[in-house]
């Protein structure tokens, strides 16, 4: 089947198509490799026997399908207490005919063939000769990974943040898949976007997508998140041309995972090496240096790791279970601030003071003087150098992976800046400029992806683009940071999902051994929302946390009308 056939197939969804990524980027031309969407499998071959003939004249197909060595890395640092999963919480406004399952259902089932990984699991090699490969699922059962649940009334937005919270304690089951989707019903009307409308009478009946999605399974390349490819820029799901029925490949028998493995190792004998767990600190260390694109980056994480982040109350031992929260603010708020963020007088004084600062250094902002209420209410000591250390990943362009012209696809990835929050500072608009600075000393690689390109990559990215800031997050030692905080935005026009408006979309990062907070930043159609992914016995305040963070816009919105 070629890419042509293919193309004809499967049109773009909700703007967004595997062919289409390098378009997307920066308007140059690019294909992605080869995807046999009728067999669910980077370059799948009709059967283990075609397998066969193809690795006799030289071409090993197995190998093509193993697991990276950051992808194996977050199976292999996966605990109990630190499921390795990102998540998203949805909020969307139902059709006046409700809820159609059948319809949504076979909406999931009509796009997996967008994203075959979906249809995967995890085989390992015997004797760990080499990192586990992907294997097409044949049992795989879709009841099983999209779940119906309900609230009990009044299905408030607290019961939904505690489903939320257990939901996403519970670590992916290996032996299927790695991924799971809720679709919630029962949600009361106007307790979440839609109280403008309960105000004027018309309140729709809301539900909510819970999503979870395994780190590994996630690269931004060869797969991206599912919550990305099922929603539309209408109502009406746009059509899929008739994807072939899928045909699971049948798993390779442990004689062939042996010969892979040795194949492998004759080509590539450092990958044979860096299989072992010691190796795997250096193996991220090596991935992330490249995914940066820029030596300068390198070098400043360097430098902070060569200072241990300080010590909080967001850094201790955490457990299995976590608290959720969420924050909606208005994004023209923080355009304001960025706008006005110094005042006509000083403009006229100091050219200097014209720097301005992105939307992205204002929720920096906002975050620190969250963060800095919050301990002040704790009763913690905070003076005027204190800071804390958070993980930044920011979405670069990378240097490209192979296509069948022979040529590279330019891919989008996330390169790890470590900024420190002044949360020390007591007057907003200083903390404003001492994070425009730190970021801006940040960008001198070029490499970095501006708004307007990533709002444009895809019907609703944000869900691969969080995925991808929380393996950049992987890759550093957690000494070095003491929460990640990742934001990506998202398009200020509706989208649709089977026929129901996205409202809000809050995601879950999740935590690192030792860290106790992690905050995800999504802006869809005027909305800031952050989603806050806490400890919950670390963290019993998190609804403080939340409504610290809503105060600390409010005060840096008056500083600047001061």
């Amino acid at each position: 089947m070629t890419d042509e056939t293919l193309r004809e197939r499967i049109p773009a969804i909700g703007g967004w198509s595997p062919w289409q990524r390098a378009e997307c980027l920066d308007g140059s031309p690019g294909v992605r490799p080869a995807m046999d969407v009728g067999h669910g499998t980077m370059k799948g071959p009709e059967s283990r026997a075609a397998a066969r003939q193809s690795a006799e004249q030289g071409v090993d197909l197995a190998v093509a399908d193993r697991l990276t060595a950051q992808d194996v890395s977050f199976l292999y640092v996966e605990r109990p207490v630190a499921p390795m999963h990102i998540g998203t919480v949805t909020i969307c406004a139902l059709p006046p005919s409700g809820l159609d399952w059948d319809r949504f259902s076979a909406l999931v089932a009509d796009r997996l063939a967008l994203v075959p990984r979906f249809r995967q699991r995890v085989l390992g090699v015997p004797g760990h000769l080499a990192n586990p490969v992907w294997v097409d699922d044949s049992h795989f059962d879709l009841a099983y990974h999209l779940r119906r649940s309900a609230l009990p009334r009044p299905g408030t937005r607290e019961q939904l943040l505690e489903l939320v919270a257990r939901v996403q304690s519970r670590p992916l089951d290996r032996t299927r898949p790695l991924w799971e989707m809720y679709v919630v019903e029962g949600l009361a009307p106007g307790d979440w976007a839609g109280e403008s409308l309960a105000r004027a009478g018309s309140a729709k009946q809301e539900i909510a997508l819970i999503t979870k999605t395994h780190q590994a399974l996630v690269d931004g390349v060869t797969a991206v998140d599912l919550a990305q490819v099922i929603l539309d820029r209408s109502p009406v799901p746009a059509e899929t041309n008739g994807a072939p029925r899928w045909r699971p490949i049948p798993e390779p028998t442990w004689a062939e995972l042996v010969a892979g493995a040795v194949a492998d190792s004759v080509r590539s004998p450092r990958r044979l090496v860096n299989t072992g767990v010691a190796d795997i600190k250096n193996s991220l260390r090596r991935l992330g240096d490249a995914a940066s694109g820029a030596a300068a980056v390198a070098r400043a994480a360097a430098r902070f790791a060569a200072q241990p982040a300080p010590a909080s109350p967001l850094n201790t031992q955490i457990g299995a279970q976590r608290r959720f929260a969420t924050v909606r603010t208005n994004l023209d708020d923080y355009r304001l601030i960025r706008a006005r963020q110094v005042p006509p007088a000083a403009r006229k004084a100091s050219p200097a003071s014209q720097m301005t600062s992105t939307v992205n250094d204002v929720v920096l902002a906002v975050v620190a003087g969250g963060l800095r209420a919050w301990l002040l209410s704790r009763g913690e000591s905070v003076g005027r150098g204190s800071f804390l250390r958070a993980l930044v990943p920011v979405s670069v362009r990378g240097g490209g992976a192979a296509n069948p012209q022979g040529g590279l696809t330019p891919l989008l990835t996330a390169a790890s800046y470590l900024v420190d929050l002044p949360i020390g500072e007591p007057d907003p608009l200083v903390r404003l400029y001492q994070v425009g600075f730190r970021m801006r000393a940040h960008n001198v690689s070029g490499q970095r992806v501006g708004a307007d390109d990533l709002t444009g990559l895809s019907g609703f990215a944000p869900p691969t683009l969080h995925a991808l800031g929380a393996r950049a997050a992987g890759g550093l030692s957690r000494r070095a940071y003491n929460l990640v905080v990742t934001n990506v935005p998202g398009p200020q026009e509706p989208r649709y999902v089977a026929g129901a408006q996205v409202l809000e979309s809050y995601p879950v990062v999740p935590l690192f051994p030792g860290q106790a907070l992690s905050i995800g930043v999504t802006s869809y159609l005027g909305n800031v929302c952050i989603g806050l992914n806490a400890d919950r016995d670390a963290l019993p305040d998190l609804d403080v946390v939340a409504q610290c963070m809503a105060d600390s816009l409010e005060e840096l919105s008056l500083a600047v009308h001061r």
